[in-house]
């Protein structure tokens, strides 16, 4: 279990210091007799638990921000409560993981809708609050630059779409063309280049033409607007003891589990889900810092951005337990199960789902395990390629 204490505490009731002293005590006590494994494993924890006592909590969203997204959201008509489906375990009881004897685990199975969300997907949430605070800074006439494969610049376009301002959408060429019209149909320019000149296309209508870049992911106000899909959460499962979320960016499991434990359900596991094409918050846990990648390849493109967010690793780091990594096979498999209960998901939003399925998941028997759908913005074409012919 990571330790969930607030950074700024006294570090001696820090969890993870235990975790250290404890093994540490053992070793003592032996006269150090011990494996190389088990010195490197007390070398990571030590590093681990350094890291976390020495973090900036000035970096790291607050209760009162995420609070204060929640009840600017409750008002906005364009931003729904999404429906959580209840003990629901019986409709996918042949899928979920069994115990080494072929019986069922007892999960007692919740999902939270956000492809139920405006627009999609639950982007929505960090971009009303992201533009409540960019205009309260700029004004309602900056001029608005962003860079998104799909769900953002969807969310982004229905926000500014309508202004006189002109606003710019980068997206990949690789982006689906049914993405690309549906966004320039909102409002919005759309400039298709290739992925390693995203970010410096972005840059240079920041420095040369004076416009403001709204980040897809890590920014702090998308971070406190998705953490209030947790509160809308807990108001259905008061005490959930798994919460499986995907991840790309990282954006939605940084609020939704720093939502939680700000919440005090620090005992709560939450589990960012990554394409194993695109692990890039995994390889960020392993260095303990926020990596790129040289090259990301899966069929969830809304999963694979090249590098993982500087604000999103640091509270991936203090918040999250683990990072899981599923398949694009494992994926889609998903996907085709959902389908077949008549719940439409794009790839990218069935990523948690295929990590539970999958058995990857530890210590899930007897629990209330969440798992978010997070978004369903897929055609019809698309969805026959995924299912299959045979399926459709």
């Amino acid at each position: 279990m990571k330790a969930k204490t607030r950074p700024g505490s006294d570090s001696l009731k820090i969890p993870g210091l235990q975790i250290v002293l404890d093994p540490l005590t053992s070793l003592i006590n032996s006269g150090l007799k011990s494996t190389y494994h088990q010195l490197e494993v007390l070398g990571t924890q030590l590093a681990a638990t350094i890291e976390q006592i020495t973090m900036d909590e000035s970096q790291l969203v607050t209760l009162e921000q995420i609070k204060s997204a929640h009840n600017y959201l409750k008002t906005r008509p364009d931003m729904v409560r999404t429906p959580t489906l209840m003990h629901v375990q019986s409709l996918f009881e042949e899928h979920l993981p069994k115990d080494a004897s072929g019986k069922g685990m007892g999960i007692d199975l919740f999902m939270k809708m956000e492809n139920m969300q405006t627009t999609g997907s639950f982007k929505i949430r960090g971009v009303l609050n992201q533009m409540r605070k960019i205009e309260k800074r700029y004004g309602d006439k900056a001029k608005l630059v962003t860079m998104s494969a799909g769900n953002y610049g969807k969310a982004f376009a229905h926000c500014v779409g309508k202004r006189t301002t002109k606003s710019v959408c980068y997206m990949p060429l690789t982006a689906p063309k049914n993405r690309v019209t549906t966004i320039e149909g909102m409002g919005v320019e759309v400039r298709q280049v290739k992925t390693e000149e995203l970010q410096p296309c972005v840059d240079r209508l920041v420095a040369e033409e004076g416009y403001i870049y709204c980040h897809s992911f890590d920014c702090p106000n998308l971070i406190a607007g998705n953490g209030s899909s947790a509160i809308e959460l807990l108001e259905d499962v008061c005490d959930p003891d798994v919460v499986l979320v995907c991840c790309g960016g990282g954006g939605l499991v940084s609020g939704v589990a720093t939502t939680l434990s700000l919440l005090g359900h620090r005992n709560c596991r939450v589990y960012a889900v990554e394409p194993e094409g695109a692990p890039s918050m995994k390889e960020s846990f392993k260095v303990r810092q926020p990596v790129k990648l040289p090259k990301v390849s899966t069929v969830a493109g809304g999963l694979a951005p090249p590098y993982a967010g500087t604000l999103t690793y640091k509270h991936c780091h203090w918040y999250v337990e683990d990072v899981i990594l599923v398949s694009d096979a494992e994926i889609l498999e998903a996907l085709k199960v959902l389908y077949n209960r008549g719940i439409r998901a794009e790839p990218s939003g069935c990523a948690a789902m295929a990590a539970l399925f999958s058995g990857k998941v530890p210590d899930v028997e007897g629990k209330k395990v969440v798992v978010y759908v997070t978004g369903g913005n897929v055609s019809c074409a698309e969805m026959k390629k995924f299912i299959g012919e045979e399926d459709s």
